[in-house]
Parts: structure tokens; C-alpha cells; sequence
């Protein structure tokens, strides 16, 4: 008995070791480390890329700006709110997370419906064509404005009604805007392309 209870000291003993060691390792110096490098060789990125003019910092390059106006492209729905955090003087601090509705929940059903009707009032001369789920749907993390060409197409004759551009004009500045984003053709790209036209 006495050796049985001598083994399980010392596994007990070494798994506490062990614990202790990978908690000091991964916890405190491989963080410490990450985010002493990150503030040494990248403190604008490490510190959320935040615009800043004058001394007023207006939010963060990494975070779209939510157009609603008729003549600019509309990006993907986001889920801003304020509220739940502060800073230092107490004013409300802007923030992104996801929605967590499910998508068999009477409330997503909801939130999309209204952004179908907002989608189709908007854009009339689309009739009763299939909207891009991306233009009514929110991203996981509730903060990715980024929507597919096939939603950014379904904007052009909006965006040539408003803005006095032609169709044409439209496109082509939705293609300077998406050429990077598609530089490696998946399968599905092969049969049906998305590409913007290299000539």
C-alpha cells in the first residue's frame, strides 16, 4: 500500500510540475513574448491598425464603415453595438460580435426578411431576382462588411440610377476593387469565372 500510495505522490507530483511549467511556458512568456514582439516591430497592427488624425482616433482599418446611402455599394449587414464597454472617461465604446441567432430561430427568420424587403425596395429594377445571401445575411463574426461579386453585381444598376454612372463605369470599378481578391481560381471559378477579364 505504502508503495502504491509512493507512485501516485510522485505521478500526482509530475503532473503538478508539469501543469505548472506549461502554464509559466504558454501563459505568461510565449504571450509576453508575442506581444513584445508585435509591439516592437508592428505597434500600429498590434494595436488594432486604429485611424487616427489630428489626435482623434476614428475606429480601426480592419473594421468596414457601414454605408446605408443609395449611391455607394452596400457591404454585408454588421452587428455594431455600444453600450456593454467603456473607456477610461466612460464614453461608450463601439463593438463588433456576432448575432448568435440560430438559423432555425423565428428571430433570424425575422432580421432577414426585413433586410430582403430593405434589399428589394432599394432596387427595384432587380424584380423578384434571387438576392445574394450575403447581402442579407450577417458574417460570423458580425463585423466582415466583404460580399461576393455576384452581390456587388446585383448593386450596379442602383449605383448607375444614383450616381449617374454607367453600368459599365460601375463594373469596372467593381473589378479594380476585386481582381486581388480572386488571383487563385478555385474549380468552381474554372466553370463558371468570376475573374475580371485580363484584356
Amino acid at each position: 500500500m505504502t508503495f502504491k500510495l509512493g507512485n501516485q505522490a510522485k505521478t500526482w507530483g509530475s503532473a503538478a510540475l508539469f501543469f505548472l511549467v506549461t502554464t509559466v511556458l504558454c501563459g505568461v512568456i510565449y504571450t509576453a513574448a508575442c506581444t513584445g514582439l508585435a509591439q516592437l516591430f508592428f505597434p500600429h497592427q498590434a494595436n488594432g491598425s486604429i485611424i487616427e488624425v489630428d489626435g482623434t482616433k476614428y475606429g480601426s482599418e480592419l473594421v468596414g464603415q457601414r454605408f446605408t446611402d443609395e449611391k455607394h455599394l452596400w457591404g454585408r449587414a454588421m452587428n455594431p453595438s455600444t453600450g456593454t464597454f467603456t473607456d477610461a472617461e466612460g464614453n461608450d465604446v463601439l463593438w463588433y460580435a456576432p448575432s448568435n441567432l440560430s438559423p432555425a430561430g423565428d428571430e433570424f427568420a425575422t432580421a432577414v426578411q426585413d433586410r430582403v424587403e430593405q434589399i428589394r425596395a432599394a432596387h427595384p429594377e432587380m424584380g423578384n431576382k434571387p438576392i445574394p445571401s450575403d447581402l442579407v445575411t450577417n458574417s460570423g463574426s458580425g463585423f466582415d462588411p466583404h460580399i461576393s461579386p455576384a452581390a456587388a453585381e446585383y448593386q450596379v444598376d442602383r449605383l448607375a440610377r444614383t450616381t449617374g454612372k454607367s453600368a459599365s463605369e460601375i463594373r469596372d470599378i467593381i473589378k479594380q476593387c476585386t481582381c486581388l481578391l480572386y488571383t487563385s481560381p478555385s474549380p468552381r471559378d474554372r466553370q463558371k469565372s468570376r475573374m475580371p477579364s485580363s484584356a
